[in-house]
């Protein structure tokens, strides 16, 4: 697994094409990693051949989840994801704005698929950005059970 930043991610993404490798874009918070994480992203790891996570900033995770989010930094979420074997890069997203900015973005990775789960509020936005990209929007999985982050935070 390899961190890349913005201004790293063209040049990967062009040098993997060229490689004729296929490329599955997902992101999120990944705050605290759960099954239906792992179910999720080894099914979006299924759909290609290089897994790329864009992983949301901390001022983003804040702005999502609340004021006592995230739990773990953008750097230690990354190193969490990096340990599993679906990922092979993960993207460390600056603090995104606005659709508009995830657009641009996914211009330029230029993916296949774009994975997600089935229900998500955020699919209007992914299908959007498959739409623009020329990506194939595919749903992976379902939500795999009662896994909310938010939800295990609030147990005591």
């Amino acid at each position: 697994m390899s961190t890349v930043t913005l201004s790293e991610i063209g040049l990967l993404c062009r040098r993997l094409k060229r490689q004729g490798k296929k490329i599955v874009l997902t992101g999120g918070c990944f705050d605290v990693l759960h099954p239906g994480h792992v179910v999720f992203l080894e099914k979006a790891k299924k759909q290609g051949d290089v897994l790329l996570v864009m992983l949301e900033s901390d001022a983003r995770v804040k702005c999502l989840k609340g004021i006592n989010r995230p739990v773990h930094n953008q750097k230690q979420r990354a190193q969490v994801l990096g340990a599993l074997k679906s990922v092979d890069y993960i993207l460390m997203l600056p603090n995104m704005k606005n659709e508009t900015d995830y657009d641009k973005l996914t211009a330029r990775v230029k993916p296949d698929v774009i994975a997600a789960t089935a229900g998500d509020v955020n699919n209007v936005y992914r299908k959007r950005a498959a739409r623009l990209s020329g990506a194939v929007f595919k749903v992976v999985t379902k939500v795999v059970g009662n896994h909310s982050t938010s939800a295990l935070l609030k147990r005591d």
